[in-house]
């Protein structure tokens, strides 16, 4: 409620942690009531999912640290890296459907290759959870052998599904928005 309280100023700290995601602080009674968020709480929107997560600032131990921990575990971006972090967001998701990009992300081709995922995500937003998984990382070794996939077969998109575990899978030499598009509208029908 006080704009000048201990926990304003811990969420102005927060923020300044993590400057790729926007910050808003509000006391005013309107806009909590427009968005239902009870007074003392960091509410955190997800565009992607148009989903919201709630993290209860009444207790006293809500430090920056710890909101910027809330924030890094449940965000979710237009495509999200897959890490033990952002795990939980991902599967607390209210999207059923992950495509997921098992790559290197060390290659030279990187950028490009998120270019035009990124450019796909757009095209599915709201409907499939886009996530990159870096092939590198051995916290991710076992994403990858779910998938039945060697490293020699990689690039490869993976979609999935959450309730029932329906899966396809598809190795690429090289990741296109076209070839990304065609394989989510075949996997949706």
């Amino acid at each position: 409620q006080d704009p000048r309280s201990p926990a304003a100023s811990q969420f102005e700290r927060a923020a300044g942690r993590i400057a790729e995601v926007p910050f808003g602080l509000s006391t005013s009674p309107a806009v909590l009531s427009r968005y239902g968020v009870a007074a003392n709480t960091l509410t955190l929107f997800r565009r992607v999912d148009n989903d919201r997560r709630d993290l209860d600032m009444n207790s006293e131990d809500v430090d920056a640290e710890k909101m910027a921990r809330f924030i890094r575990m449940n965000e979710l971006r237009l495509v999200t890296e897959y890490n033990p972090v952002t795990a939980i967001g991902v599967m607390q998701s209210s999207l059923q459907l992950h495509l997921l990009l098992i790559t290197d992300k060390m290659s030279p081709r990187h950028p490009e290759r998120m270019r035009r995922y990124r450019a796909a995500a757009e095209l599915f937003k709201g409907k499939i959870l886009f996530i990159l998984v870096d092939s590198n990382l051995k916290s991710n070794e076992q994403t990858v052998s779910f998938f039945k996939l060697k490293k020699s077969q990689l690039p490869a998109l993976a979609i999935f599904n959450t309730p029932d575990e329906k899966q396809d899978v598809l190795t690429l030499d090289e990741v296109s928005v076209e070839r990304v598009q065609d394989f989510c509208n075949r996997f949706l029908q």
